[in-house]
C-alpha cells in the first residue's frame, strides 16, 4: 500500500469540526469517491470530530490518501489525550449515550465506513481510525 499524501488538522473548537468535514469532502472528491460514499464518510467524520472535541477535550485528525493495486482510499485517524472510554463494550452499544445524543455516534460511524479501529484506555485518550475505499 502506498500513501499518496497525508496531513494533520487540529480539532479543538466547533469551527475545527466544520473544517474536518470540509477537508474530508475535498480529499474524498479528489479520490474519485462516489457521492453516496463521500456522504457516508463525511457523516462519520462529523460524529468522530465532535467526539474528539467534546469528550476528548480536543485533539487531531490525521489523514492519508492511500493507494493499493486496485483502489484508492481515505484513512482518517482521530486522536485525543482525554479521559478515554471507560467501558468500550457499552460505548459500542446502539442507543447508549454518555451525553444527550441518540447513542449512535460510534456505532453509526462504524457502519458508515469500510474499516474501523478503536484504541482507548481510561486516562490514556482515544484513537479511532476509519478508512473508506473507492
Amino acid at each position: 500500500m502506498i500513501v499518496r499524501s497525508s496531513g494533520t488538522q487540529p480539532i479543538n473548537i466547533e469551527q475545527d469540526v466544520v473544517l474536518a468535514r470540509q477537508t474530508t469532502r475535498k480529499l474524498a472528491t479528489e479520490c474519485g469517491m462516489r457521492l453516496i460514499d463521500l456522504t457516508k464518510l463525511v457523516t462519520a467524520v462529523s460524529e468522530l470530530a465532535r467526539n474528539t472535541m467534546v469528550y476528548g477535550g480536543g485533539g487531531d485528525m490525521d489523514w492519508q490518501v492511500l493507494e493499493d493495486s486496485a483502489r484508492i482510499g481515505l484513512r482518517l485517524t482521530f486522536r485525543d489525550e482525554g479521559p478515554g472510554i471507560p467501558d468500550l463494550k457499552l460505548a459500542m452499544t446502539d442507543g447508549w449515550t454518555s451525553g444527550n445524543g441518540l447513542g449512535l455516534g460510534l456505532t453509526g460511524a462504524k457502519r458508515l465506513v469500510d474499516e474501523f479501529e478503536l484504541d482507548t484506555a481510561p486516562g490514556e485518550g482515544t484513537r479511532i481510525t476509519i478508512t473508506r475505499w473507492t
